[in-house]
């Protein structure tokens, strides 16, 4: 376990410094110190192990938005939009290998399909947690709040490519797309 978490910590360092393409599994092994023929004793090639790094920043990030949506009961959609949003943002900022890993092109389908399933269960969770708070109605399509997730991570894409630490005014605008396009499916109010 301890080869494999100073694997992990090296391709996440070289990520974070160089990019998506200097992570090659012999600059890997070298910044970690083991051999590359050992690197492949661990994991069978690069794929494995951006995967692995993947999960663990998406678990990292999962625990963040749960602190976060558990904390105060926000009362907006704009305020739950936050509470999703700011972890996210956090973390990319402190951690620029996730960018890497989720932004870089060229990324193999394997990080692309990890991508796309972690996203529709992040979707999924904020779905459940708005119509919790009854700021989405009860039968709001799950397609509906795939495709806000979905807007808002390509936003960020774009934020991150403009600017290393996530340009305000893109992050601004995912915001406030996530919010207004969610609001469409607000529980209608009944008539007095």
């Amino acid at each position: 376990m301890e080869r494999v978490q100073a694997i992990l910590d090296a391709a996440d360092r070289i990520l974070a410094e160089e990019g998506y393409e200097a992570a090659t599994l012999g600059a890997v092994g070298k910044r970690a110190g083991i051999p590359t023929a050992s690197v492949y004793h661990y994991f069978a090639d690069r794929n494995q192990v951006d995967a692995a790094l993947m999960e663990r920043h998406g678990r990292d990030i999962d625990e963040l938005v749960a602190t976060a949506a558990g904390g105060s009961e926000p009362g907006s959609l704009r305020a739950v939009v936050d509470a999703l949003i700011d972890p996210h943002l956090a973390y990319a900022r402190k951690h620029p290998s996730v960018v890497e890993l989720w932004h870089a092109p060229g990324r193999p389908p394997v990080l692309v399909d990890l991508e796309e399933a972690w996203g529709k269960s992040q979707a999924e969770l904020f779905r459940r947690r708005l119509i919790e708070r009854k700021l989405i109605a009860d039968d709001t399509p799950r397609l509906a709040v795939e495709i806000a997730y979905e807007a808002v991570d390509r936003a960020f894409g774009i934020a991150f490519k403009n600017s290393r630490t996530g340009d305000e005014a893109t992050i601004d605008e995912a915001r406030r797309l996530m919010t207004a396009y969610l609001e469409t499916y607000a529980p209608k109010r009944p008539q007095h």
